[in-house]
């Protein structure tokens, strides 16, 4: 697997987009301090980037505000036309762009290029949508009085981004930014610089401004104050885990900015005995490996009714040891690295303290002499709720199946946790569907599907997992003001 990221990246039609330089005010930055992008699947060394400080940010800071009234004033369509264009740009540039996320985040390259397609859908969409901020008016508790209410861009946003899905997640947050009419900068996560960049490229080209969209890459730390301190910056959105969620929060509230958080979850993944056992392991595998299990999207405690448990843990055991580990660049792969070794580690660490419990292993036997960053697909069986993996998520290829008895219970032990970002059912019964639709204490609930997230739909979570949405119309108005205004006295 040696050099096979390094040969890949020579072959892009686009040497541009491995340049590594950060796009601050219209300019191209390459730095004198270069940070190195690592291939996780084998440690290599591939590219490096700019490494920005936060003079650099300050500098995007003031861009963007300059940037912010001609942007503001442009017409929605136009506005529109623009996000079009770059999501355009990106379809026809798919095939590199998901070449570099496979390469710095490791996921299978079929996935990364639905990543792609996903990631321009939110430009689409938003590009539309962008033209339904209306207003309203309200019948009026005055005589001789018009009572409006108007949607109004909030300002200068700012996004810091993860590694899971590092195109994806910045055209979510850009898309629904600019369509408000806001300029935005985006921090994206420092071990997936090079498909930020590159799409960044495609922005410029597709005609948005100077100033308007901006892409600093650096040290987290460093860049993020900046970002917290300053009052021009009036919106942050962040995707990432709970912890460094908590401690954006915190830092945002002396400048009282409007927050946006889509934080860890913990999946619950509920099957009932009268569901198709052939459906609910499909399903099963779906909502637990896809992206590797590094998707806080992902199945983490997968409850099965009792009476159908046995079965479905040796089909869904005969399912996972056929999955294929290996470089996200060779066609064969479902399963890649974990992009940080420390994600590796806590996979590990919830293993042995599972089975030191007395859960029982198993695994398909693949990955774990790849490299450190390479996790087998492992399945525990009858895993119990005092379990680190029961009670932490895990994001990683390792799926905990628990068994319960009745519908009451497994509510209780689904909702005993303080994440809240999305839950799952299966189950053939409409009226147990519609009960636990309501009862699941999360912001997304699927039934009988482990898919069901797109531009459309107001991504968010409940508890800990997260505050505000992002796509749908609710996403947009992540990005805006309310303005309430009166016209009194109209009675000649």
């Amino acid at each position: 697997m040696v050099g096979l990221a390094a040969r890949h990246l020579q072959n892009l039609r686009r040497r541009d987009f491995v340049a590594g330089a950060a796009l601050i005010d219209g300019r191209w930055i390459a730095g004198e301090q270069r940070d190195v992008v690592v291939d996780p699947a084998t440690g290599e060394e591939i590219a490096d980037v700019a490494r920005c400080g936060a003079a650099d940010m300050n500098l995007a800071i003031a861009a963007a505000e300059r940037s912010f009234a001609a942007w503001r004033e442009l017409l929605p369509a136009r506005r529109g036309a623009i996000l079009k264009s770059w999501a355009s740009s990106m379809l026809d540039h798919s095939e590199e762009l998901a070449t570099l996320v496979t390469i710095e985040q490791g996921k299978p390259l079929a996935e990364a290029r639905h990543e792609i397609a996903y990631g321009a859908g939110f430009l689409d969409w938003f590009a539309a949508e962008g033209e339904r901020a209306y207003g309203e008016t309200i019948p009026s508790h005055k005589s001789g009085s018009i009572l409006q209410v108007r949607m109004q861009p909030i300002g200068v946003a700012a996004a810091i981004t993860p590694w899971n899905f590092p195109v994806a997640m910045i055209t979510r947050k850009a898309g629904a930014a600019l369509a408000a009419g806001c300029p935005i900068i985006v921090k994206p996560a420092p071990e997936t610089p090079l498909s930020a960049l590159a799409v960044a490229r495609l922005a410029e080209e597709a005609g948005i401004p100077r100033g308007v969209f901006q892409v600093v890459v650096g040290n987290p730390m460093e860049l993020s104050t900046p970002l917290l301190r300053d009052t021009r910056v009036r919106a942050l959105s962040f995707t990432g885990s709970t912890e460094v969620g908590r401690l954006l929060l915190k830092g945002a509230a002396d400048t009282v900015k409007k927050v946006s958080l889509e934080l860890g979850g913990h999946a619950p993944f509920i099957i009932f005995d009268d569901v198709d056992l052939e459906k609910a392991v499909k399903g099963a595998m779906a909502a637990k490996f896809a992206t590797s299990g590094q998707d806080c999207l992902a199945a983490n405690r997968i409850y099965v009714q009792r009476g159908i448990y046995d079965a479905f843990v040796e089909a869904f055991a005969a399912a996972i040891v056929q999955l294929k580990v290996g470089h996200g660049l060779e066609p064969a792969t479902e399963i890649g690295p974990m992009t940080k070794v420390s994600v590796a580690n806590k996979c590990r660490t919830q293993i042995d303290d599972a089975v030191k419990k007395g859960a029982r292993l198993v695994s398909a036997q693949q990955g774990a002499s790849l490299g450190p960053n390479f996790v087998p697909p492992t399945l525990l069986n009858e895993v119990t709720d005092d379990m680190l993996i029961a009670r932490e998520e895990t994001f990683g290829p390792v799926a905990a199946v628990l068994p319960f008895d009745s519908e009451e219970e497994v509510i209780a032990r689904a909702n005993a946790n303080e994440m809240g970002l999305a839950g799952y059912v299966y189950t053939d019964s409409l009226r147990r569907a519609l009960r636990l639709s309501e009862q699941i204490e999360c912001g997304m609930v699927g039934i009988n599907t482990a898919s069901f997230t797109g531009p459309p739909i107001p991504f968010g979570g409940w508890k800990q997992s997260g505050l505000g949405r992002e796509g749908s119309r609710h996403g947009l108005a992540e990005y805006m003001e309310l303005k309430y205004v009166c016209f009194g006295d109209l009675v000649a």
